[in-house]
């Protein structure tokens, strides 16, 4: 079996990469670079050069030679790296008849169980959200921000005092709304410095979150270190990471509890593999990130039914939207209440509908960072 074409898909807000054979079967994946895709694609194009000829299944040899190629990474190179293999473990699936799990070693699990999106710019929006959640059957939201998601258009100011005295108060809320049967993921988005992450930490352990994510720029691991040592929640971090290294350097400081690896974009379900064994080593656990579509949902799917710490996985479902691009989908992903039913098609078990690709075209992510009263810029 010889590659034949890989093809790039833009869709609605993601970017696809099929890879044809000449035996007939196609491997779909994602990549996972958000505002970058284009970027991405390019990088898809160029190991499409060295790829057209050669046999799907050598997936490790592959993934090896294109991440070692040209000595630079960064997240575009990633996103078109994660993709490749995605769609290569697909092929691989599709080829031997069995879900791309049983090549990864065998399913630890028959579902996985799920958290749901909520959104909000006001307390009684996030709240209303939570108790949707847990309406439709979740068992734990997440994307649940304290610190409210007001537009980035808007000019940013609040005193310490406030956002801090702000964002505890509503974390008492979700957790009234709720009660204890839906776990709160608390995601911050990077927008606190680390004395105020700790500051705010500290104000929350009382309402049991069942982590604190991305409390501050992930660059810097020692920063995230500090916060996990002074305070009583357990952190979560790795979407924007890429490589295994990386996510040592945050386990051997105990900086992380909960990786974050985003399949489409730290290396695929090779590289996501080696990710959650390491994380196995040290007893921490693994809730993929995926904010992307039920292309990336499916492969998470893989990974979760896999590996034996697996925790919990992000579902991009909003009490508004449902779930976002599942009209791209020929058939959709099973839910069932708090779970979703890890797909037993051959492959990653899902494949794109052409004609919905045909009536959702790309729609490009705008350079839009928020500012500062002060015209400074501030992260969210």
């Amino acid at each position: 079996m010889e590659i034949t074409d890989v093809e790039t898909v833009f869709a609605d807000r993601y970017l696809f990469v099929r890879i044809h054979t000449d035996e007939g079967i196609t491997g779909l994946g994602e990549s996972g670079t958000w505002g970058f895709l284009e970027a991405s694609a390019g990088a898809v194009e160029t190991f499409a050069r060295y790829l057209v000829g050669r046999d799907p299944l050598e997936i490790e040899h592959h993934w090896q030679y294109m991440y070692r190629n040209a000595h630079f990474r960064g997240a575009a190179i990633m996103g078109a790296l994660s993709a490749i293999d995605i769609a290569l473990w697909d092929i691989a699936g599709k080829h031997y008849g069995v879900p791309a799990y049983r090549l990864l070693g065998g399913p630890t699990r028959e579902k996985a169980r799920v958290y749901a999106h909520v959104f909000g710019e006001t307390t009684e929006e996030l709240v209303a959200g939570c108790r949707a959640a847990k309406e439709r059957g979740f068992t734990a939201v997440g994307h649940l921000n304290p610190l409210a998601d007001e537009p980035r258009s808007k000019p940013y100011f609040e005193t310490h005092a406030a956002k801090i005295g702000e964002a505890t108060d509503r974390v008492r809320q979700f957790r009234e709304a709720v009660g204890d049967e839906v776990d709160l993921c608390i995601e911050i988005h990077r927008r606190l410095d680390p004395e105020e992450a700790v500051a705010l930490g500290r104000e929350i352990e009382a309402y049991r979150p069942m982590f604190f994510e991305d409390p501050t720029r992930p660059d810097n691991f020692d920063a995230m270190a500090r916060i996990a040592h002074e305070i009583d929640i357990p952190i979560a971090t790795g979407e924007r990471i890429h490589t295994v290294q990386e996510f040592e350097m945050l386990l051997s400081r105990d900086a992380v509890d909960y990786v974050r690896p985003d399949v489409c974009m730290v290396g695929g379900l090779t590289h996501a593999k080696k990710v959650a064994a390491l994380a196995e080593a040290h007893y921490a656990k693994v809730v993929p990130h995926n904010p992307l579509s039920p292309v990336s949902t499916a492969a998470c799917l893989q990974l979760a039914a896999s590996i034996p710490n697996f925790a919990i996985q992000e579902y991009p479902y909003t009490r508004d939207e449902g779930e976002p691009g599942r009209e791209l989908l020929a058939e959709p992903l099973e839910r069932d209440g708090g779970y979703l039913v890890v797909p037993d098609a051959p492959g990653i078990g899902v494949e794109l509908d052409e004609e919905a690709l045909d009536e959702h075209p790309y729609e490009p992510r705008e350079v839009l960072t928020r500012l500062h009263e002060d015209g400074s810029v501030v992260d969210q």
